[in-house]
């Protein structure tokens, strides 16, 4: 099989670097890598776990959103007393 020479950014040579043992190359890390994450299989084992929960996509949403906006109020609350405190 015939090869190709691809540039990557250093933080990506260094991920597949960890990946990589003595016995593979770089070209086994990455199709190992991509039979993992993409294979039919994986994705269809989840496919309708969720069915029977009676979980609503809107009410998650609007949940997630409540608590975005409690976490917000909360870290510039805490944010104003810490300067606060700096000043004194």
């Amino acid at each position: 099989m015939g090869s190709v020479n691809i540039a990557v950014k250093k933080e990506a040579y260094e991920f597949l670097k960890s990946l990589k043992s003595d016995s593979k190359s770089f070209s086994d890390v990455i199709l190992e890598f991509k039979e993992r994450k993409g294979n039919k299989e994986n994705i269809l084992k989840f496919f309708g776990i969720l069915k029977n929960n009676n979980i609503l996509l809107s009410e998650a949403e609007r949940n997630m959103k409540r608590f975005r906006r409690d976490f917000e109020k909360r870290v510039r609350h805490t944010a104003l007393i810490m300067e606060k405190n700096r000043l004194k």
